[in-house]
């Protein structure tokens, strides 16, 4: 039985009574003896350990063991509210209850452009789904509906996702303010017109990026904007924190109906120490999401806390395993963050999405973004989302097993990991330069680069690349 309007009434109102009458402790103590010392101690009564030759593990005990010991961490930390500083707990049972009312099918969108979002398996011949868009991109206002416009047409890209507006007609948009409101609404307007451009109006939206508060989201609830086939974000901070702004976000849906994406940036290097005890923090911070957050479908998107990408090594393994350890024991619709260092016409963008796209479809994750540069700065395009759905279709399509997942990411790594070591990173161009503003299509030299990448990746190994 999944879960149902009632339910996510009845839960927030039990989470709302559990944060005032919890555990009242500073953030400090919750950080370093609640979760920074209980994950340690975890990882080690579970013997977890990441190799770091091995990306896509195919292990199902160590999937057992990062699965039990992460819900064993949501049960003995819990939540910590920042509002009132409190700990949010819930039981075993609470836990349990919630991962089996997660949704494992999913409508998107409406009309002939709906999409059926749907729990995917280890290696499922089922291509993933595509949510394409520069997540946490702060886009120019002249170029936001250009850039969204890019992704929206792309036949590979099922839904659109959007970075925020950086400015309203010229102003800087500052959290809490009328312009944070205005930049919300003037998003979903841009989005919903890039959607008519590409011909697709019915196409499902993950928006609001523009409201760090909650009067954006707020706003936005509305036909006319983001509607009730649409998505958003319930962010939870690092690490299993919430706050109001988030519950608040959760509440508004709950007879509204938009579909609540849970967003839990673990940090590899971060409380959690490496890459074992982020993979126990990622399966913790989802569980308690579908708690606190009501989510409906989980963003999974750790990301290392110096490389800040989503494609070091470390960071796939996490993704790997948190995907695969959900679709052994609790299937429910995750997507995986693509979130590159390399920016718009560079090889290496290609070659950064293509090795975190093989690694979350083989695992059992649908796509979202690429994020490209970090998310840094607006030098992003529709063509790597392309890219990055050819990629999953390719991977389901080829059949491909781990391990062969796991040769060709290792082939990628090589010929993207330097860009680690580079003090600037490896920014790219900005958009006006990735494309022709006029036709909106990539430029004779970003078309090429992928074309030549794309004979590379299917001589690595990925054969069923068309």
């Amino acid at each position: 039985m999944f879960h149902s309007a009632e339910w996510k009434l009845e839960q927030l109102e039990h989470v709302l009574d559990l944060s005032n009458s919890g555990a009242y402790i500073s953030e400090d103590t919750f950080d370093l003896e609640r979760v920074a010392a209980t994950t340690r101690q975890l990882v080690k009564e579970y013997r977890i350990a990441w190799d770091p030759e091995v990306i896509v593990p195919d292990d199902p005990q160590l999937s057992a063991s990062i699965f039990t010991g992460g819900i064993e961490l949501a049960s003995r930390v819990g939540v910590y509210l920042r509002d009132t500083q409190r700990v949010i707990q819930f039981t075993p049972d609470e836990i349990w209850a919630g991962l089996e009312g997660m949704p494992r099918e999913l409508s998107m969108g409406e009309g002939k452009d709906a999409r059926s979002l749907f729990a995917r398996e280890i290696g499922d011949p089922r291509p993933p789904l595509v949510w394409g868009g520069s997540p946490g991109t702060a886009l120019p206002e002249e170029l936001f509906l250009a850039i969204e416009t890019s992704y929206a047409q792309e036949s590979k890209v099922d839904m659109l996702s959007t970075g925020s507006l950086a400015t309203v007609d010229g102003r800087e948009v500052r959290t809490g303010t009328p312009l944070e409101l205005m930049a919300t609404r003037r998003e979903l307007k841009l989005l919903r017109k890039a959607i008519e451009n590409a011909g697709r109006p019915g196409m499902g939206l993950m928006g609001a990026e523009s409201s760090v508060s909650a009067h954006g989201d707020l706003s936005v609830a509305s036909p006319a904007f983001l509607r009730a086939c649409d998505a958003h974000l319930i962010p939870m901070q690092n690490e299993l924190k919430v706050d109001y702004t988030s519950l608040l976000k959760a509440a508004n849906s709950i007879e509204y109906g938009m579909r609540n994406s849970s967003l839990p940036c673990v940090l590899v290097g971060g409380l959690g120490g490496g890459a074992a005890g982020a993979a126990l923090l990622n399966i913790a911070s989802f569980a308690l999401s579908n708690l606190t957050c009501l989510a409906d479908f989980h963003s999974c998107h750790p990301i290392h806390i110096k490389q800040v990408a989503t494609t070091a090594r470390s960071v796939l393994w996490v993704e790997s395993v948190v995907c695969q350890a959900f679709a052994q024991h609790a299937p429910c619709i995750i997507f995986g963050d693509i979130y590159p260092k390399s920016g718009a016409l560079t090889k290496e963008l290609l070659y950064e999405v293509a090795a975190n796209a093989i690694v979350i479809s083989v695992s059992g994750g649908h796509l979202k973004g690429p994020g490209s540069a970090d998310g840094l700065l607006p030098n992003c395009s529709g063509l790597e989302a392309r890219w990055m759905g050819e990629i999953g279709q390719a991977v389901a399509r080829q059949n491909m097993s781990r391990a062969e997942a796991n040769g060709v990411a290792d082939k990628l790594i090589n010929k993207y990991g330097h860009i680690f070591n580079l003090p600037r990173g490896n920014p790219g161009k900005p958009f006006s330069e990735a494309y022709d503003l006029e036709t909106i299509q990539p430029t004779t030299e970003w078309e090429s680069m992928y074309e030549s990448v794309k004979c590379e990746v299917k001589a690595m190994g990925l054969t069923a690349l068309d």
